[in-house]
């Protein structure tokens, strides 16, 4: 069918209008505030106002408004066992303010404050929380974070179930410094076989990073209960009674899985998160803020070493309603507030916008936390099987350079190649003859290879899904513990690896690492709340990288020494076609062009910021002369390494008085020998953009300058790249080469160098 103008429809958007909705930002969805739906941050209107009433026998008969007659089963357990009765008259009394201050001095040790928290009802902390703004938050946090060091915790999954891959990518989160792993599956039944490749590969790179298999409750434990598994986090609360209704359970039951955990030596800590209330459609009315610190209060009171929130699931409805993201951080903060470790979130991408994704995680990462993640998507966003992550694989080098320009400690390190394939080698190879001494699966020598380069599952040839599932059954029915993965481990000639896997045995025995907010470092050492107690008290306390340990903060892969780039450039080096002759004299030639170039200019300096070799550039500029017919002639000015000294230089040797300045990072400029320095005829000062046919054009409007023609206008190129973050370390180490090159000026020698150029 034709169409004619009029059938088409007209876009009449102001164009700035149609640039916004153009931003990815604009994929995220933003709600009106809707106390009614829960819809709310912070202090909803039917929030209950704070309150502890005691009788004279110090029974409770009203908390947080509602008389006990009236409690639900979360009311009845916060107050049998999350409240401190000795402490509570005495923090329930006191101002509001005072209380946000207090929790933000420095001056007031964590301990003084986790002592009157431990008296405060969650409607007291959820409106102490609101109070503070977003750098008040950072401020508490550093302070009453648990453990002294930062840690990060990875998400390892994979769309195949791959135990092969599971392995690889399980020592490729350890050797960037992860010190917790958690995986989980498509397939519930091939959890076993997830669980052997996330042991196995985890201890590859360094001994001691904890790992689990996030699936089913009851299978879940059976794992770890065999070894397979060291730590839990996928214990849900809520913070309505409906919602626990819901899902079969009480506060009561989930104290007894916890406890299950703890008592055969699994770390174990519970998840929560604002939002989920609310996508469950029974948020009571109440905040957001307020519904979580009723979580954390029963966290408290079951008896978890910590708590996993930050939004999780619910993170994307949390950060559409105003005051969503601080609301998040919040959630934090009272963790910590009830002295509990804290495993920050971060671990649901919760937009699309990649400003507010880092807006999100940046003040964690600032302010540090036991995890800056609660899982980091340390795989491809596609393999991820608990959903993208807010940050995931294709982000590491952004956050390792966030981590470098705070000079704060995120937890992780970079890589270089070499040790990362050897890595990934070692853990698939040792996965593969596990699998094949136990029978549970054999791998070809192919299968390693992809799994040793892949990017993730779909670099894998086509995998045959049985073969995992049976592996799987096999590990569940025939009862194979960590002691037969470490015999096969030795059996198979990887002994120093049994050794490890066996080391996180004998860790279960000691229960060591059940403290609060305990991991392990990469020498076996725990460091927890106990062994690693948070100390700041205000600057120059608490936490500082040890110089080892900021040196890795600052050593980026991408990081160059001006040593790197002269071997760099020497590779583009041609000795033969560029050779000098003899001092310079000044030219008679009306026609004659001199092209000044810079001092390091073919003696250590070979391409240019635009990948353009010195040679390319100078045959352009040569073409461009000899188009207008004009003489050119090659001198090395080694005086200067400013662009307008060398054209000046250049035009006073000049028979025509025009000159060609050059400098070798491509800079380029058309002086004349009447013009200040800094004055000039032309000048292309972006390098990294000049191409060809402008150096080309610089040889032709020299030559019509010279001649008395009048030249074709040109303009300096643009982007909308960060054009100086791209170059300027580049320029940094040229300039210092140029001036390493350069030589002062002496009166009795001509420092103008005659070249010729062969092209």
């Amino acid at each position: 069918m034709h169409l004619n103008s009029t059938d088409i429809e007209q876009d009449h958007r102001l164009g700035r209008i149609r640039l916004l909705d153009e931003q990815r930002v604009n994929l995220d969805g933003f709600a009106e505030p809707d106390p009614d739906l829960g819809m709310i941050s912070h202090l909803s209107p039917h929030d209950p106002a704070p309150s502890w009433v005691v009788a004279d026998d110090g029974s409770v008969l009203e908390m947080d408004s509602t008389p006990v007659a009236s409690f639900d089963t979360i009311d009845e357990f916060i107050v049998r066992y999350a409240i401190d009765h000795t402490e509570a008259p005495r923090a329930m009394a006191m101002d509001e303010t005072d209380l946000a201050r207090m929790i933000v001095d420095s001056s007031v040790p964590r301990e003084q404050v986790l002592r009157v928290c431990a008296g405060l009802t969650p409607a007291k902390m959820a409106r102490v929380v609101s109070m503070l703004q977003p750098v008040e938050i950072q401020m508490a946090m550093m302070k009453m974070r648990a453990r002294r060091t930062p840690a990060n915790q990875a998400h390892v999954t994979n769309r195949l179930d791959d135990p092969l891959l599971i392995a690889a990518d399980a020592a490729t989160a350890v050797v960037y410094g992860f010190r917790e792993l958690e995986a989980t599956v498509p397939v519930l039944d091939d959890a076993p076989a997830v669980a052997v490749g996330l042991l196995i590969g985890s201890q590859v790179p360094a001994p001691g990073a904890l790992t689990q298999c996030s699936v089913e409750e009851a299978r879940e434990l059976e794992l770890g209960v065999r070894g397979l598994v060291s730590y839990a986090e996928t214990v849900s609360v809520y913070g309505t009674e409906q919602v626990f209704t819901d899902g079969d359970d009480t506060p009561w039951s989930k104290a007894f899985l916890t406890s299950s955990y703890a008592s055969r030596g699994i770390k174990m800590r519970l998840s929560s998160g604002a939002g989920s209330e609310v996508l469950m459609g029974q948020a009571e009315r109440k905040s957001m803020n307020y519904l979580e610190s009723r979580c954390v209060a029963l966290a408290k009171g079951i008896g978890a070493q910590g708590v996993q929130n930050g939004g999780i699931d619910g993170a994307g409805i949390t950060a559409s309603v105003p005051g969503g993201v601080r609301e998040l951080i919040a959630e934090n903060l009272m963790v910590m507030l009830r002295g509990l470790e804290s495993c920050s979130g971060n671990d649901s991408l919760m937009s699309e916008s990649t400003m507010r994704r880092t807006s999100r995680t940046l003040p964690v990462l600032l302010s540090g936390s036991d995890f800056i993640f609660s899982g980091f998507g340390s795989v491809s966003a596609y393999d991820n099987m608990f959903g993208p992550s807010n940050f995931n694989a294709d982000d590491l080098d952004d956050y390792l350079v966030l981590q470098r320009d705070w000079g704060v400690d995120g937890g992780l390190r970079s890589v270089d190649p070499t040790t990362l394939e050897a890595m990934r080698r070692l853990a698939a190879e040792a996965t593969r003859a596990v699998f094949e001494y136990l029978g549970l699966a054999d791998f070809d020598d192919d299968h390693v290879e992809a799994v040793v380069g892949a990017q993730g599952s779909k670099d894998l040839p086509q995998t045959d899904g049985v073969k995992v599932l049976s592996a799987a059954r096999m590990i569940d029915q025939s009862g194979l513990t960590v002691l037969d993965v470490v015999t096969a481990l030795a059996e198979t000639g990887f002994t120093d690896l049994a050794d490890r896997v066996l080391g996180m045995a004998k860790a279960r025995v000691t229960g060591d690492y059940l403290q609060t907010a305990a991991i392990f470092d990469e020498e076996m050492n725990v460091l927890s709340a106990l062994q690693d107690p948070n100390d700041y008290r205000g600057p120059g306390t608490g936490y500082r990288p040890s110089p080892e340990r900021q040196a890795q903060i600052d050593a980026v892969r991408q990081a160059r020494s001006v040593a790197d780039l002269v071997k760099e450039q020497a590779t583009f080096a041609q000795s033969e076609r560029l050779v000098a002759v003899g001092a310079a004299r000044i030219g008679d030639d009306p026609r004659e062009v001199v092209i000044g170039v810079s001092p390091a200019f073919g003696t250590k300096l070979f391409q240019t910021l635009s990948g353009l070799t010195i040679y390319d550039a100078l045959e352009q500029i040569l073409a461009g002369l000899e188009e207008e017919q004009c003489v050119p002639r090659l001198v090395r000015i080694t005086d200067s390494i400013d662009l307008g000294a060398i054209g000046k230089s250049a035009a006073q040797l000049s028979g025509s008085g025009i000159a060609v300045g050059l400098q070798a990072k491509g800079t380029t400029i058309i002086h004349r020998r009447d013009l200040t320095p800094l004055a000039n005829l032309e000048l292309l000062s972006v390098a990294p953009l000049i191409t060809p046919e402008m150096y080309r054009l610089i040889g032709i409007n020299a030559g019509r300058h010279a001649k008395g023609a009048t030249p074709a206008p040109m303009r300096n190129a643009y982007t909308e790249e960060a054009i100086t973050a791209r170059y300027h370390t580049r320029v940094v180490s040229m300039v210092a080469i140029e001036r390493e090159q350069s030589e002062h000026r002496d009166e009795n020698r001509n420092p103008h160098i005659e070249l010729e150029f062969t092209q």
